[in-house]
Formats: structure tokens, sequence, C-alpha cells
């Protein structure tokens, strides 16, 4: 038997697929239109939020006490100091986490803050104060744990 080959006929260069690929085979990995993908840019987030993750980790032993100091005021930071000895979210094997948090602001540049924080089953009481200082930079002024194990 006899293979008989022909000549392939010569393709228009607009309808030419780019060298390197087959040119029925697409890659689903990469987005059909070349422009770059743009992700919207999300809000920072509030103050309150980063403060009482601040907390939370210093509390419950994840971080040391002086990982927060400059963003702690005055009797805050002796408060603090108090409660970090304390371990008053430190669980045996769970690592807390911050279910809900709430605010008041009884005047511009203060916020009275309030955190539910889970400890394992158990949910835990956290509260604090920010005030916003000369320099325009928010500082904790109070904190308070709920008083069941101290």
């Amino acid at each position: 038997m006899r293979k008989v080959m022909t000549r392939p006929r010569p393709r228009p260069t607009a309808s030419r697929p780019p060298a390197g690929r087959p040119p029925t085979r697409r890659d689903s990995r990469r987005p059909t239109d070349r422009r770059p993908l743009t992700v919207p840019a999300q809000p920072p987030p509030h103050p309150t939020e980063v403060f009482a993750e601040r907390l939370l980790l210093v509390l419950s032993g994840q971080r040391p006490l002086h990982w927060a100091a400059r963003h702690i005021a005055n009797t805050a930071y002796d408060d603090l100091a108090r409660l970090a000895e304390l371990s008053p979210l430190r669980t045996g094997g769970h690592r807390p986490t911050i279910h809900r948090i709430g605010h008041y602001q009884p005047h511009p540049e203060a916020y009275e803050v309030f955190a539910r924080v889970a400890t394992g089953p158990r949910l835990r009481a956290l509260a604090f104060r920010l005030v916003l200082g000369a320099d325009r930079k928010w500082r904790c002024t109070a904190v308070e744990t709920d008083p069941k194990r101290h």
C-alpha cells in the first residue's frame, strides 16, 4: 500500500494561530482578552477591628505585650500588662476568634468598643476605648475583659 502525501494549502496570515500551539486548542487558564485583571480596592479596616485583633493576640498569649505598646496610652498599658499576665483569653488548644465587634462613638475622636471573643466553646467579653491623639493616630486608653476568671 502506498501513502500519498499532499501539500498543505497555504493559510491566510491573518487567521493564523500563535506559534507554539495547535490551531484548535485553547488554554482555559488564560483569559480570552488580554486586558489586565483589576481587583476592586478594599476599604481599609475600621480602627476598632484592628485594635480588637491586636488586643486579642496579646491577651491570648500569641504576641508579647511590647508588640502593641506604641498603640496603648497611659494607664491602659498597666491594665493590659496585668491582664496579659492572667492570660484571660488563652485556651488549651483552641485559637480565640472574634465573633462580633460593636462600638459607640460618644465623641468624634473616641470610640467605646465591645467585642465577643470565642475561646473554644465559651464566649468571652472584651471592651476597650480608642482615642484619636494629637498626632492623628488611634490609641487604646482603657481595656477590660469579663471578670469571671480574675
